[in-house]
């Protein structure tokens, strides 16, 4: 069962659960040390505007595949399983039980290809948060983690210091 590259995979879940899932799958990931088995777990989004009833448009997430997760990963017992067993997922994509992997041509049509990532902010930098339930307040990058597109920011906020890890995308430096 063991194949020595990765390869993306689809997971079928339950309508609604494709972030619980791709988060309950990075966490036994990291908590197992499986990074060379699991490499990537993410939901493709794109980016919509949305009229709220009041009139407001509001910049929310849309899910491009809804019901499914994509996994890159290398198949073993061990990978296969904590896949299978995650709460909500239903299944691999492919025939009976047996994951099969997208194609070179599928991965580059879907857009699922790694991007190159600029970060213009660094440790120490000041960054204002324009998104996400923090929206509106200032912060000092702690640190970046260009991996999991992530960076651990002190927020100031009601005269305290609150440490928070945000998206890239959600802050802008000041």
């Amino acid at each position: 069962m063991a194949d020595t590259e990765a390869k993306w995979y689809i997971l079928h879940t339950y309508s609604g659960y494709e972030n619980k899932v791709a988060n309950d799958i990075k966490k036994v990931v990291e908590n197992r040390n499986f990074q060379n088995l699991i490499e990537d777990v993410f939901v493709p989004v794109e980016k919509q505007t949305r009229t709220k009833e009041n009139g407001e448009t509001e910049l929310v997430d849309e899910k491009l595949f809804p019901g499914y997760v994509f996994v890159k990963m290398i198949v073993t017992n061990e990978s296969w399983y904590i896949c299978r067993n995650t709460r909500g997922v239903t299944g691999f994509v492919g025939p009976g039980s047996q994951p099969t992997p997208l194609s070179e041509d599928e991965v580059k049509n879907l857009g699922i290809t790694t991007k190159e990532t600029t970060v213009s902010f660094d440790p120490g930098d000041r960054v204002s948060i324009k998104s996400g339930p923090l929206e509106g307040f200032e912060g000092v990058v702690k640190s970046v983690d260009v991996e999991r597109m992530t960076a651990d920011v002190d927020v100031s906020m009601f005269g305290r210091s609150t440490p928070a890890t945000l998206e890239l995308s959600a802050i802008v430096k000041i």
